[in-house]
């Protein structure tokens, strides 16, 4: 089990370039099944998740290569498994991204239960209400999930949440079934349109990309072709918080500007100084200000996978900041490893923190609950005076590409231990 060792207090400075959004080339490399002409996609950033999504495809009978500068060459011809063992799946929430893909190749789908980070167990209820929508009979039993269906039909439907994993589920179903499928309360984050942005290079119809309404015109095939995955938005967010707390000036590059908005806004309300230039986001370490409130909610809100490095931010700011994240039961649990550093928090219920700030945080061994927790105690330790061990490292290294060498090029003290 690897551990990261961290000696904190020093101000980081210098160029960081963004990785590409994990959210988004998961369900790429799922929608793959689509066609069985060659994929290529680019910028995919080097991290286990995509490790795991490529056994899981090449158990089905694909073929992955990695290619030099970050690329994935995917084939689909030999499909021919539609069973996934239990103990792949439920190192990965993303795996639930092949049920609609091998359906359409395949006919049927069984796979154990998606698992993830320990944040709370979330449902596939939506993505069950999509695939019997669609015309497939779904069962569950003993944490496995098995889906049939002969066929796929065209239909209309409303998402009973804006779920983004079963969003992307209708989207690659409706792409091949003949007619016109409308999805409404489709998730409208940066990765679904970066999702469907690859799916009409494959030759999909697709209108209303960016909204929350989506119809889709069912393709006769769909295509090869070749993709560059999106930055990770929230990468972005995190280091903008590392650079506000830590003191430097720190340079992230490439950003999509668009994608930053309501992230930008909150910083902006705790006074973070920054500012966009072309593609780059230059964020300078200032006297922070705590905020009344800062909450979690679907895009274009503030998105819940920057909820644990803004905690730790507004642990260095002037005042109270209370923030909430409503949609995982889990996600505030860590906040007893900051207790432990030296911060000033109260945990109101397990869906809301009230943090006192600035406190200076103190070097402590920590473990590493889920991959957002596991940056932010990073980005804490970072802050804190003396030395850190983070235990479980390899939940971080799930999400964050090469983090130990990107970090070291800032003047961060930080190592891997194996």
């Amino acid at each position: 089990m690897a551990r990261f060792e961290i000696t904190g207090a020093n101000k980081l400075s210098g160029d960081i370039k963004v990785a590409g959004n994990k959210n988004s080339v998961l369900p790429m490399m799922a929608a793959c099944l689509l066609t069985e002409e060659t994929c290529v996609l680019e910028n995919v950033p080097h991290i286990s998740d995509v490790d795991v999504m490529a056994k899981l495809l090449e158990i089905a009978g694909a073929t992955v290569s990695k290619k030099a500068g970050n690329k994935l060459a995917i084939t689909c011809q030999n499909i021919k498994n539609s069973e996934f063992p239990s103990h792949l799946t439920e190192k990965l929430r993303a795996s639930v991204l092949l049920l609609t893909p091998l359906l359409l190749r395949l006919g049927k789908i069984k796979m154990g239960y998606p698992g993830g980070d320990v944040i709370g167990r979330r449902s596939l209820d939506s993505h069950i209400q999509v695939l019997k929508s669609l015309g497939a009979k779904v069962e569950e039993e003993n944490d496995l999930i098995t889906a049939q269906a002969s066929s796929l039909k065209a239909t209309d439907i409303f998402l009973q949440e804006a779920s983004v994993t079963a969003t992307e589920n209708a989207i690659m179903a409706a792409c091949l079934v003949p007619g016109q499928t409308t999805i409404k309360r489709a998730a409208s984050e940066p990765h679904v349109e970066d999702l469907c942005q690859f799916l009409i290079k494959m030759g999909a119809k697709i209108e209303g990309i960016g909204t929350n309404v989506l119809k889709i015109t069912g393709a006769d095939k769909l295509f090869g072709t070749t993709h560059s995955v999106r930055p990770d938005h929230i990468e972005v967010g995190t280091l903008a918080i590392l650079a506000a707390v830590t003191g430097g000036k720190i340079t992230i590059s490439p950003v999509v500007k668009n994608d930053l908005d309501m992230i930008l806004l909150i910083l902006k309300r705790f006074e973070v100084e920054f500012k966009i230039e072309n593609e780059k986001l230059i964020v300078s370490g200032s006297k922070l200000n705590a905020v009344e409130k800062v909450s979690a909610d679907i895009w274009p809100g503030f998105p819940t996978d920057l909820m644990a490095p803004m905690i730790v931010l507004a642990t260095q700011a002037q005042g109270a900041t209370l923030l909430h994240d409503w949609m995982y039961e889990s996600r505030m649990f860590f906040v007893d490893k900051l207790l432990s550093m030296g911060a000033k928090v109260e945990i109101a219920d397990p869906h809301r923190v009230l943090v006192y700030g600035p406190t200076k945080l103190r070097g402590q061994k920590l473990d590493t609950p889920d991959i957002r927790a596991g940056i932010a105690l990073v980005i804490a330790a970072l802050v804190a005076k003396g030395k850190s061990e983070i235990a479980r490292a390899e939940l971080i290294e799930r999400g964050y590409e090469n983090i130990v060498e990107r970090l070291s090029a800032l003047g961060a003290k930080i190592k891997r231990i194996a």
